[in-house]
C-alpha cells in the first residue's frame, strides 16, 4: 500500500496564497517524480476551486477540513458534500480535535459526516485520538475504542474500505511533544484490532491508518518506517513547499 500524506492547512492561506503553493509543488513534484505516495492537499474552502484547476492532472488529490451532515437547507455557514464534490475534493478530513475541541463536535456528529461522505461518494479521513489528561490516565485505547465505534457505526464493509483513520494525539499538537514511533505504533495496531473486531481480517490488514501528531521533516521518516503507520496529516509542516516534500519524500 503506499503511503498517504495528507496536509491540513487549517485556517491558513488566501486565495493568492494557495494558488503559489500549488504551482511551487506542481512544478517540484513533476522535477523529482514523486510517484510513489498518495499526496492530498485539505486548503480552506475557499481556496478548493483554484487548486482543483491548478493541480488537475497532477498526482496529487484535493481534500477538505471539514463538512456538514445534511445534503441542502437553511444552515447558514456550513458546506455539503455535494459543494465540495463540485469544486474537485474526493478526500475530506471529519472529526479533526479542533473540531471536538472549539466546536463542540461529538462522535455522533462525526459518524453522520462519515456517513454523509461515504453516501455523496468522498473518502473521510476519520481522525480519532486522546488528549493530555486521558493520555497521563492511561485511558488512549479506552477513548479510541469509543470513538471508533461510534463515528463508523452503521459504516459497512464496502464502505470502510473508503475511509483512511487518522490516530491524532491530541497532546502531540501544537505543543511541541510527539508520539514516539513506538506509541504510534502501538495505537495503529489497536485501531486495526478494533478493525478486526468489527469488521474481519482483511479490512483490518489492509486499512489505511495514518498518523497526524506534529508530524515535521525531522521525525515524518522514523514515524513513517513502523509497518502500522501508513502516512501522515500533517499541520504546520505542510504550510511549506520545502518543509512538506522533505516529508513526502520521508513516506516513499
Amino acid at each position: 500500500m503506499k503511503k498517504m500524506v495528507v496536509a491540513n492547512w487549517k485556517m491558513n492561506k488566501g486565495l493568492v496564497q494557495s494558488q503559489q503553493f500549488a504551482e511551487e509543488l506542481k512544478t517540484q513534484l513533476e522535477k523529482h517524480k514523486v510517484l510513489n505516495a498518495d499526496i492530498v492537499i485539505c486548503p480552506p474552502f475557499t481556496s478548493l476551486d483554484a487548486l482543483n484547476k491548478r493541480l488537475n492532472g497532477t498526482n496529487v488529490k484535493l481534500g477538505a477540513q471539514n463538512m456538514y451532515y445534511e445534503t441542502i437547507g437553511a444552515f447558514t455557514g456550513e458546506i455539503s458534500a455535494g459543494m465540495l464534490k463540485s469544486c474537485g475534493c474526493e478526500y475530506v478530513i471529519v472529526g479533526h480535535s479542533e473540531r471536538r475541541q472549539f466546536f463542540n463536535e461529538t462522535s455522533a456528529i462525526v459518524n453522520k459526516k462519515v456517513l454523509m461522505a461515504l453516501d455523496e461518494g468522498l473518502k473521510p479521513i476519520l481522525c480519532v485520538g486522546e488528549n493530555l489528561q486521558e493520555h497521563d490516565d492511561k485511558l488512549t485505547e479506552s477513548v479510541i475504542d469509543g470513538q471508533i465505534t461510534t463515528c463508523l457505526g452503521h459504516v459497512s464493509v464496502e464502505d470502510i474500505t473508503n475511509v483512511t483513520i487518522a490516530y491524532e494525539p491530541i497532546w502531540a499538537i501544537g505543543t511541541g511533544k510527539n508520539a514516539t514511533p513506538h506509541q504510534a505504533e502501538s495505537v495503529h495496531n489497536f485501531i486495526r484490532k478494533k478493525l478486526k473486531k468489527i469488521y474481519n481480517e482483511e479490512i483490518s490488514k489492509n486499512a489505511r491508518i495514518i498518523y497526524g501528531g506534529s508530524i515535521s521533516p525531522e521525525n515524518a521518516k522514523e514515524l513513517f518506517a513502523s509497518p502500522s503507520v501508513n502516512g501522515g496529516l500533517v499541520g504546520g509542516a505542510s504550510l511549506e513547499v520545502e518543509s512538506f516534500l522533505k516529508i513526502i519524500n520521508s513516506a516513499l
